[in-house]
């Protein structure tokens, strides 16, 4: 465990956020010798329901569980989605949204990065980023050129899974002609796969298990239930946090090198502008002194899934509480043999639509049960249909359309104003759309023996127009936003290749929302790599 001693107000490094990047960044530097402080507002991962893979969906589908470990955040209203408010659901707890997410693991295609580094990210081309994840990854297959043993993070296939799930790798490969693939995180993303995960011997391996817990460097010490109030900027230099702890006290953690915001890609950016870093008219709006006139929130994208469940005899989860119940008895009795020790994904599917350039835009998860419909949007406990089925989670991998991050007032502990402006692109419905009626192709594969027996939704009698018509009440966000502080070498850049604030010293970024491009496939894993990297460059200028 890390170390548990006096809450101290001074170190070398001062990181805010515990989660994918931060705690990377935070476990590296105290291995290096230096002290660290983690800043987290959440409360301890420590807990079953986080521990336990599969216990991921009674987190988000019951209300009174999932307000434990998620902020609640919601978009502002959607105007290219009916005006629907979308949930944001962001950690709420230690290893922040790497505690509570599916643990999907994906690295991203390799041209991702070499398109950043093409845009004047020296450093961040494919080869470097591969030699980042090689270190933070502990591969059931051992290392080879593109992956990593031995590091923090344990990645496995799944395993056992249901007949019907390998029937649905063999029907994409029969029906779209794709390639099934051993490995999608090595040489080539394109086919179709058992899914891997950030999970092994029945429990969870989130960024905080792997850099905080299992490190356990003596000289980083993790202050949880602390809100960071915004960066302490003096003469154009980070020296350190103001923070509020649980009992409502202020004081100020001092950084004796460099602050480090890993709040991802709502926080980093909100904590940047209740600093006086962002647009100049914005923070002016709200009071706040203006050090550093930077485009802080904007660049903002996400990716977006649309659903579709059949009712296939070949699966046999049913989504009931008596289920769960029997399988949480089981998997306490032992560990590690039900379903609930693996995610609630069992395979993916990286494609290519009719709007697709040199790389798949197209990724589909699939989940052997049953999904809401028509979304989740309302804070409820929605019902499933209880029938044995497989959902395809159609998604939209590289979205054209663009929003921002504002603040809703200068107080700290305000959710800012989220605007991803989902679908204002009309590339962006054709691609869930074409991708759905490949997921129909799919399905009606003779590789499936007869077991799909109906598609409970949408339904088949939405095609074409109608069927695009019901996907703006039907697309759902992945949970993986990005690029609210953009890293680049122009004017739209926030941060410099090197993670630097533009225009203030001692102060870094380090997160999702330092994408300027988000990555084919889960962001997870890019944001644990995003980490290694960060502390890379930091040790290396210090």
């Amino acid at each position: 465990m890390a170390k548990r001693a006096a809450r101290s107000d001074e170190a070398d490094y001062v990181i805010v956020g515990s989660g994918s990047s931060g705690a990377a960044i935070a476990g590296r530097l105290a291995e290096s010798g230096a002290s660290v402080i983690v800043l987290d507002a959440g409360r301890t991962d420590e807990k079953l329901l986080i521990r336990k893979p599969g216990l991921v969906g009674p987190m988000h589908a019951v209300p009174q569980l999932k307000k434990l470990f998620d902020w609640g955040y919601y978009s502002v209203p959607q105007k290219h989605l009916l005006d629907r408010r979308m949930p944001v659901p962001r950690g709420k707890v230690v290893g922040g949204s790497s505690s509570i997410n599916g643990m999907v693991y994906v690295r991203g295609n390799r041209s991702n990065y070499d398109s950043w580094a093409a845009g004047g990210n020296t450093g961040w081309d494919a080869d470097s980023v591969n030699a980042a994840y090689k270190r933070m990854e502990d591969f059931e297959d051992g290392e080879n050129t593109f992956r990593g043993a031995g590091g923090p993070i344990r990645i496995t296939r799944t395993k056992s899974p249901e007949e019907g799930s390998l029937q649905f790798i063999q029907a994409t490969a029969d029906a779209l002609g794709c390639e099934i693939l051993d490995d999608y995180n090595a040489e080539s993303q394109e086919g179709v796969s058992r899914m891997q995960q950030n999970a092994a011997d029945g429990l969870r391996y989130s960024a905080s298990r792997g850099y905080i817990h299992h490190l356990a460097p003596a000289t980083l010490q993790l202050q949880s239930g602390v809100r960071a109030n915004k960066v302490i900027i003096d003469h154009g230099r980070a020296v350190g946090v103001e923070v509020t702890d649980a009992n409502g006290t202020r004081r100020t953690v001092r950084a004796g090198k460099e602050v480090i915001l890993s709040a991802g890609f709502v926080g980093s950016a909100q904590l940047l502008m209740l600093s006086g870093v962002g647009h100049a008219e914005h923070l002016r709006a709200h009071g706040i002194d203006v050090l550093a006139d930077l485009p802080v929130g904007d660049n903002l994208h996400d990716h977006m899934f649309h659903a579709l469940t059949f009712h296939v005899s070949s699966s046999r989860n049913t989504g009931s509480a008596p289920y769960f119940a029997r399988g949480l008895a089981r998997e306490l009795l032992r560990p590690g043999t039900t379903f609930l020790a693996n995610s609630v994904f069992e395979a993916v599917a990286f494609l290519r639509t009719s709007q697709a350039d040199a790389v798949p835009d197209l990724q589909l998860h699939l989940l052997p049960w049953a999904y809401v419909s028509p979304n989740q949007d309302a804070p409820i406990r929605h019902d499933v249909d209880k029938r044995t089925a497989l959902t395809v989670l159609t998604t939209l991998i590289y979205p054209k359309s663009r929003g921002t991050l504002r603040l809703a007032s200068a107080d700290p502990s305000a959710t800012p104003l989220i605007d991803f402006q989902y679908l204002a692109d009309p590339a962006d419905l054709e691609v869930l759309g074409e991708g759905s009626e490949m997921v129909r192709e799919i399905f009606a594969s003779k590789a499936f023996q007869g077991a799909v027996k109906e598609e409970i939704h949408p339904g088949t009698r939405l095609r074409g127009q109608e069927l695009r018509d019901a996907i703006l009440n039907r697309a759902t966000s992945v949970y993986h936003g990005v690029g609210t502080c953009r890293m680049g070498v122009d004017e739209l850049a926030v941060v410099n290749p090197d993670l630097t604030v533009r225009g203030v010293d001692g102060l870094r970024v380090c997160d999702a929302s330092i994408m300027p491009s988000i990555t084919g496939g889960n962001t997870n894993a890019p944001c644990i790599m995003i980490g290694e990297m960060g502390a890379r460059l930091i040790l290396s200028a210090n």
